[in-house]
């Protein structure tokens, strides 16, 4: 198996409560409620760790609460390689209610001081001869420049290994013009990016093209119960998700480019790649938490998972990082 190291830069305590449809301004009882340490490079790095790949986990911890992530990591078999910042790791929460809406409840974390750059840098140059592959994830906390994920693209790939990017805003800018391997925005992300609104498919492959031009291989689009549209040197290919009955879409997209990156390190066809990673994905929905490739329902959502070429697309190839 590969040896994987994973860079989240703003970490958080998720609290996610299952509810009835929220009545505002009531007491409102809530189902199942789970707290656990989350941000997307720690939740790629769990279900790859469980698909059975070597993972060191990297990024900025504060300090002042880390015991739950050290803890988890610990549990996981997660190598805990994090610079400790001054300050608190936020709390967010996610209320997930019958139906399948979400609504997120981001609080504030610590503020990354001026040095944290060039620490992260510094932990960098140890860690990157010993991985095959780097997934760099989630939002920025106060205080660390957009310019910064761009600088840690730029590291790894000098290094020579292929940068996985999963962010959004300002650093999902300034990360493709630094040129990662592959980038894995959902709809939103991709529109925030492009600076206009994607309301299809057909708008979703227009951008996808333009991100090409920039020099970006492989582009990954979660797009809900529209499936997944990936671009790459061999075509476009389309994943249709089967139907389930949704709880969260909270760490689907998370769970997503761990299945892509489990299927490309192991050298699968893309067409098995993206029905592994979508199939696994559409299993995370149906409860809070990571997905679990272990889950008795996978294999029939695995079979029920269905891949073609995107129109006017033949795609027959293999990629290889």
């Amino acid at each position: 198996m590969a040896r994987i190291l994973t860079i989240t830069l703003n970490p958080a305590l998720d609290l996610s409560v299952e509810t009835p449809p929220l009545t505002l301004g009531e007491v409102n009882r809530t189902g199942h409620t789970l707290i656990e340490p989350a941000g997307k490079g720690i939740n790629v790095a769990r279900v790859l760790a469980r698909l059975g790949h070597s993972v060191t986990v990297a990024g900025l911890l504060g300090d002042a609460n880390p015991g739950p992530f050290e803890r988890l990591f610990e549990a996981e078999g997660l190598e805990d390689r994090f610079v400790r910042v001054p300050g608190r790791n936020r709390i967010n929460i996610k209320i997930a209610e019958a139906g399948g809406r979400v609504t997120d409840l981001n609080g504030p974390g610590f503020r990354a001081p001026e040095t944290a750059l060039q620490s992260l840098e510094d932990r960098l140059e140890s860690l990157l001869p010993e991985c095959d592959v780097v997934v760099i994830g989630g939002s920025l906390p106060d205080g660390f420049l957009p310019s910064g994920v761009a600088e840690l693209v730029q590291q790894a790939s000098e290094a020579g290994k292929p940068v996985w990017l999963d962010t959004s805003g300002e650093g999902l800018k300034a990360g493709i013009e630094a040129g990662p391997f592959a980038i894995k925005p959902n709809t939103d992300e991709l529109a925030g990016w492009a600076g206009l609104p994607i309301n299809d498919v057909a708008a979703v492959e227009t951008t996808v093209a333009r991100l090409r031009t920039h020099g970006v291989s492989h582009v990954v689009v979660s797009m809900g119960a529209d499936g997944v549209l990936w671009s790459s040197p061999s075509g476009l290919l389309r994943s249709r998700v089967p139907p389930v009955s949704l709880v969260s879409t909270v760490g689907a997209g998370d769970t997503l480019l761990a299945g892509m990156l489990h299927g490309v390190l192991g050298g699968e066809r893309d067409e098995a790649v993206l029905r592994y990673a979508t199939a696994l994905s559409a299993e995370c929905v149906q409860h809070i938490g990571v997905g679990d490739p272990e889950a008795p329902d996978f294999p029939s959502l695995l079979q029920q998972t269905r891949v073609q070429p995107w129109p006017g697309q033949n795609n027959t190839g293999e990629i290889r990082l």
